[in-house]
């Protein structure tokens, strides 16, 4: 594995043939070209779950044209993070943890990666589940078995990962991308209320929750832009994929949401079933939805070995789609919008800590080695910025996690800070970002006097 970023030159590679090493002593396959990057990415943005988070964007008092506006910032912010990650992941060939030993070092790479390990375990979970509640609506039987069936395939599925992410950019996509249109479509002919009725006080919390969406794919995104055969197929796949789908699947939730003035949550897959053959389409949704699943279990496997090198990741990859599967049947679903604003609080600043390090910092050298050593200095700006994302916006948990929000309340009235107005986003991003350039230029200083 190269610890040097450059632009790889694979040779000839059998795509049916070539999957990812079961361990991390292998370099990568190089088969994913910009078409199966667009695809992949585009049928990772295509979920269930992403109409289910525009409900929560839709704001008391806000304008139509304010949380649409907002849709489309939010996913144009958080689709080029995506992508400038996943370039990066593309020029160094290695996952997205083990990237993470350039930035901070061999061992404090295990914190990034077990917080990736959580939020993997949940997105996986959460994934299964909405595949689950969608096809029993769509029956009207219990949900328990379809998690079951859904669970086992995504972790068939994520036995051979690269196979189905060339079987869902050749076709998947297509039949997706068809049931998006069919669906805007007839949401689009409801009445909905004048764009301009309300304001624009809640834009950027909305603007939040839609880059929570890309950004919880970052520490994910080199797991598969380390196939690619560019960086600049990475970045564009990732970008111009994810950045589309979310765009839509979010209008599509958010314009549901208005036309059928529902409460946010997962009833929107129960209001789209009303819409004339929209359960043709929606089973068309659920069974793309595997995809997601199976990449979360899949890098959550791969992360893993970071912290083990030579663990297979076959058998970690039946061990957390078990796990997954299991969590399935018991999750709590109004835990899914905390969840959300949790991991942009965690990664956002991460993201930008990192973008920061590799493009400005330490531009054409990138240590993945097993011996990189501990740089301590980065998780200053990473938990700078994580405060101040909550200091704007602070999760909102209930019941056991309601004390922690309360103690970020009470400390965000008595420095007088108001979320109104502000992108908790945004500000912790600036902040890590220039706090990790401020100990970038005090390290290269101290480098050239010695």
């Amino acid at each position: 594995m190269r610890s040097q970023s450059g632009d790889p030159s694979p040779g000839p590679v059998s795509v049916e043939s070539s999957e990812p090493s079961f361990t991390l002593d292998e370099n990568p396959t190089r088969t994913l070209g910009l078409g199966a990057q667009i695809g992949l990415w585009g049928n990772l943005g295509i979920s269930l779950l992403l109409p289910v988070a525009a409900t929560y964007t839709v704001l008391q008092g806000q304008s139509l044209l304010a949380t649409l506006l907002a849709v489309v910032v939010g996913a144009l912010i958080g689709s080029t993070l995506l992508g400038l990650t996943a370039s990066a992941g593309a020029s160094v060939g290695a996952p997205a943890m083990v990237m993470m030993r350039g930035l901070l070092g061999s061992k404090l790479s295990a914190l990034p990666t077990v917080l990736n390990l959580v939020q993997c375990v949940g997105w996986a979970t959460f994934e299964v589940f909405v595949m689950a509640e969608a096809a029993a609506r769509l029956t009207g039987w219990q949900r328990w078995p379809f998690v079951l069936v859904a669970g086992v395939l995504a972790t068939l599925m994520a036995l051979r990962p690269l196979k189905v992410v060339h079987i869902l950019a050749r076709y998947a996509v297509w039949a997706a991308i068809g049931s998006t249109v069919y669906l805007l479509v007839n949401v689009l002919m409801k009445d909905l209320p004048s764009l301009t009725d309300g304001n624009f006080s809640g834009f950027w919390t909305s603007v939040d929750l839609v880059i929570a969406m890309p950004i919880s794919w970052v520490p994910l995104a080199a797991d598969y832009a380390r196939h690619s055969r560019s960086p600049r197929a990475a970045f564009l796949g990732a970008t111009i994929g994810y950045g589309g789908a979310t765009v839509a699947f979010f209008a599509l939730g958010v314009l549901a949401f208005v036309a059928f003035g529902l409460e946010p949550g997962f009833d929107i897959i129960g209001s789209l079933l009303v819409l004339p053959l929209a359960g043709v389409a929606l089973l068309i949704l659920v069974a793309d939805e595997m995809d997601e699943a199976f990449a979360n279990i899949y890098s959550t496997a791969i992360s893993a070995q970071n912290l083990r090198p030579s663990l297979d990741r076959r058998y970690l990859v039946v061990g957390v789609g078990a796990v997954a599967t299991l969590l399935a049947l018991s999750v709590d679903a109004y835990s899914y919008e905390p969840f959300l604003f949790l991991i942009g609080a965690v990664f956002v600043p991460l993201t930008a800590t990192f973008l920061v390090s590799f493009y400005l910092i330490k531009r054409g050298v990138w240590d993945v080695s097993e011996s990189a050593p501990s740089r301590w200095g980065m998780l200053l700006p990473w938990a700078v910025g994580f405060v101040v994302y909550q200091l704007v916006t602070p999760t909102y948990f209930t019941g056991f996690g309601a004390g922690w929000t309360q103690w970020w309340t009470n400390l965000q009235s008595s420095l007088g800070i108001s979320s109104a107005g502000w992108s908790a986003s945004l500000a912790s991003l600036v902040v890590a970002g220039v706090l990790t350039a401020l100990i970038g230029l005090i390290g290269a200083r101290k480098g050239a006097r010695a």
